[in-house]
């Protein structure tokens, strides 16, 4: 069993990054949901309510962030920015410390994607002197905070799980689907479909990081839409086959993936390829 693929979202919502290698941090990899789109309150936007988010594609230049649109100039942000104006920004029930980008890029987002029922939309930035703690009732002992994600560190999925819901969806014509329906951090490969949800743990063969696998992710609206295109092609896809897989059977719902926490291994390397070893959560 090994790393297939890593993957990081610098802004939430936006298209992600793959990469190679990376340095494990606990609220994940380098610059994870380091970045959101608000609305005029300070409420978090996702695909949930704009899914041509997805038509944005992010990458890193010479310390800046740069997003992209195929109907736009490039935006720049930089990278060392701290004199920005403060605001709270609410993700789910926390409210977070943030930056805000600034007006240029307040105005390039709404040109882009218009604004949300009325509200123009502004770009914050995650304020890292704060710590945005996970749920600790699913917790194993451990501590564990995040950024911006919906509300774990790291996203663990795998290869063969996505191959067994394709198999599912060929019949009805709706797939197969690509991994980047799900946004996931670490993508495995190399176990049988859906083993990852009875792990406790996930670590290096070789090395010292370990990931506690602590909640099944509940999936929603964003797996349906096209992340190439920004559109649902075919609504309720995959969330329908995924709850007639009953891959959580105690669970109403649609899962796929485990959201994690870093157990050991700050400042460790983490890369494709890397051998890793399961623990079964009986074990």
């Amino acid at each position: 069993m090994k790393i297939a693929s890593l993957h990081f979202y610098p802004v939430k919502s936006l298209a992600g990054i793959a990469v190679e290698q990376a340095v494990l941090g606990v609220r994940g990899l380098p610059y994870d949901r380091q970045w959101m789109v608000v609305d005029m309150v300070g409420r978090f936007v996702t695909q949930r309510q704009l899914p041509a988010m997805a038509r944005i594609s992010v990458r890193f230049e010479e310390g800046y962030l740069m997003l992209e649109h195929p109907e736009a100039e490039p935006l720049a942000i930089a990278l060392t920015r701290h004199e920005q104006p403060r605001l709270t920004a609410y993700v789910w029930e926390d409210a977070c410390q943030a930056f805000d980008e600034g007006d240029a890029a307040a105005t390039w987002l709404t040109q882009v994607l218009g604004d949300l029922r009325g509200s123009p939309l502004r770009l914050v930035r995650f304020d890292e002197a704060q710590q945005r703690p996970v749920e600790s009732r699913y917790l194993q002992g451990e501590t564990a905070h995040t950024a911006f994600a919906d509300g774990y560190p790291f996203l663990v999925a795998s290869a063969s799980s996505l191959a067994a819901l394709n198999q599912h969806l060929e019949p009805q014509g709706t797939g197969p689907l690509p991994m980047n329906r799900f946004r996931p951090n670490i993508v495995i490969e190399g176990a049988p479909a859906f083993a990852e949800d009875g792990w406790r743990e996930v670590a290096a063969k070789v090395g010292t990081y370990r990931f506690g696998l602590r909640k099944p992710c509940q999936r929603c609206k964003i797996t349906t839409v096209n992340q190439a295109t920004g559109t649902i092609d075919v609504p309720g896809e995959p969330l329908k086959t995924l709850m007639a897989m009953k891959t959580q059977p105690l669970r109403p719902g649609a899962y796929f993936g485990q959201n994690s926490t870093l157990l050991a291994g700050e400042g460790q390397l983490i890369a494709v390829g890397d051998e890793l070893v399961a623990m079964d959560a009986t074990a």
